[in-house]
């Protein structure tokens, strides 16, 4: 990181102060040579050391806790009401959700000055002294409210030159029950984390601090409590950076080739306007001109019902699906499917559901459907998904291009061959890659820093969404790479099927579902989220 660092600063020795001048008197644990020689060998050696004043554990990383981090109620209470006038910016996207004040280091509040001077000055010695860091004499600092449904999701705080984090409590009595925990994550052999071993309960004039690294991964759990404020002061101390491990990098899902059904399989399945060429070429004109579309009542009514029956099934097996800084949902484990689904399955990776998408958004993911070149030369007609070819004017037949493929369109019985055949840019076939998806309150994705990104067709499918209100979370967000400000929002509607092609800039993440979700039990008893059917195609 080149760019000069920005943060809050000590004021130099002898430098006359307002007559507004606030002290921060720290907690005199803080004073105490001899427990401070305790725990810097219990950190230093990876021990846990209790003592009432102060805390340092090693597990499931290094973190401390100072109770009555601040000597005396009025200065901290003080400095509450001060940073309660202060102006605050909600803040909403993928990671959090949450209201922040602007960066503390200039302010000139007596009480927020002061406890900026005393961070920088007594406390930095005392973190010095116990991690044996080389603490820089600045720090990042700001304050946070959490009010109910905010959370922070779980991340490593990992950033150039970040050593140590701090939160400082100054919340009303609470309970583990109002949420607003400050969670701690194990982690496994590639440094992801695994599960939440320690929670952390917010208490008044609690600071809490712990060492950033590849393994410190956290998460403020989502405040519960409708009445109560969670308001933090919180931030880093630098020092030298230290070497990282690579960002582990793990498997996708597997992608695989369509399977070879024909267009009878879409009648089964889909309404029937959809299989009208006139419709298809309606909604491919719509596609291209906003790269989404969304088709209400896609399936026939009653094929519909059967699938929202079968994903109530009890005996189908769903398994959480990981790491938490990345995901966290149930997705279904396929061989314990019942039938009506294991065939919807197969319906999505159907070769006439390819060459359906190929005539609904213009992307090559058949043979039969045009490429851009047929489209520059005048022969942009979509392919018959329903079995039969668009009629094309004699000539045309006969000057198709020497490398075009050899199967005629009106021979549904070639179309299993397809799957052999290399797409236009001679990439190999089209392939897809897809799950079945269970969604309910605490279940979200992230935008992650090794996510892949490239040209895709998304296709999700919802089920069991009636009465949801997008305040729940649960929709789908697309963003451009490094912005926050959404580009689309697909929200859950029953029985519709979403299209969305994106490029290699664009990340999609699903909104983390919150504690009002829980509202809707009290219409559906039984509905506690909703399914999806989520699916990736390749041109």
């Amino acid at each position: 990181m080149g760019a000069k660092r920005r943060g809050a600063a000590a004021p130099p020795p002898g430098k006359k102060r307002g007559k507004r001048e606030a002290r921060a008197q720290l907690c005199a644990a803080l004073r105490d040579a001899a427990l401070r020689e305790q725990a810097a060998a219990a950190w230093g050696r990876g021990e846990p050391l209790r003592h009432e004043v102060a805390a340092v554990e090693p597990a499931p990383f290094r973190h401390g806790v100072i109770p009555g981090f601040l000597a005396g109620p009025a200065f901290a209470e003080a400095l509450r009401d001060e940073l309660l006038g202060l102006g605050f910016r909600g803040r909403r996207n993928d990671l959090l959700s949450l209201r922040q004040s602007e960066e503390l280091g200039g302010r000139p509040e007596p009480h927020v000055a002061a406890l900026r001077h005393a961070l920088c000055e007594e406390f930095r010695a005392w973190l010095s002294a116990v991690t044996q860091i080389e603490l820089e004499p600045t720090i990042d600092i700001s304050c946070a409210k959490y009010e109910y449904t905010d959370v922070l999701l779980c991340h490593d705080d990992e950033l150039e030159g970040r050593r140590i984090a701090f939160i400082l409590y100054l919340v009303p009595p609470w309970e583990k029950s109002d949420g607003g925990t400050l969670d701690l994550y194990s982690t496994d052999e590639h440094f992801q984390p695994q599960q939440i071993i320690k929670s952390l309960v917010p208490s008044w004039n609690t600071l809490v601090f712990f060492e950033v690294s590849p393994v410190s991964f956290h998460q403020v759990s989502e405040v519960l409590s409708e009445e109560k404020c969670r308001l933090s002061v919180s931030g880093w101390f630098h020092g030298p950076s230290i070497v990282r491990p690579a960002r582990h990098i793990e498997a996708p899902l597997p992608r695989s080739p369509h399977i070879p059904y024909d267009h009878e399989i879409l009648y089964e399945w889909i309404n029937l306007v959809y299989l009208d060429m006139d419709s298809q070429a309606q909604i491919q004109e719509e596609f291209e001109e906003r790269s989404e579309i969304l088709l209400k009542d896609f399936l026939k009514k009653e094929q519909y019902q059967l699938l929202c029956e079968a994903l109530e099934n009890k005996d189908i097996q769903w398994s959480s699906r990981g790491p938490a800084n990345k995901r966290l949902y149930k997705t279904a484990e396929e061989d314990s499917l019942p039938d009506t689904l294991k065939k919807f399955l197969q319906f999505l990776r159907s070769e006439a559901l390819f060459l359906l998408l190929s005539n609904f958004t213009g992307l090559k993911l058949h043979f039969l459907a045009p490429s851009d070149e047929d489209e520059d030369a005048g022969e942009g007609r979509a392919a018959d998904a329903a079995g039969h070819s668009s009629p094309k004017p004699e000539q045309e037949e006969t000057e198709q291009h020497t490398d075009s493929n050899p199967h005629q369109p009106d021979q549904p019985d070639n179309i299993p061959e397809a799957q052999d055949n290399e797409t236009q840019n001679g990439s190999g076939s089209p392939v897809c890659a897809g799950e079945l998806r269970r969604w309910t309150h605490g279940h979200y994705t992230l935008v992650h820093d090794t996510q892949a990104t490239e040209f895709a067709l998304d296709l999700l499918f919802f089920c069991g969404c009636e009465d949801w209100d997008p305040e729940y979370g649960g929709f789908t967000s697309y963003i451009a790479k490094g912005e926050d400000e959404e580009l689309l929002t697909v929200n859950p509607e029953d029985n519709c099927l979403a299209l969305v092609y994106r490029d290699k800039e664009t990340m999609k993440f699903v909104k983390y579902i919150n504690h009002r979700s829980l509202a809707r039990l009290k219409k559906h008893p039984n509905r506690t989220g909703f399914w999806d059917f989520s699916f990736v195609y390749y041109e």
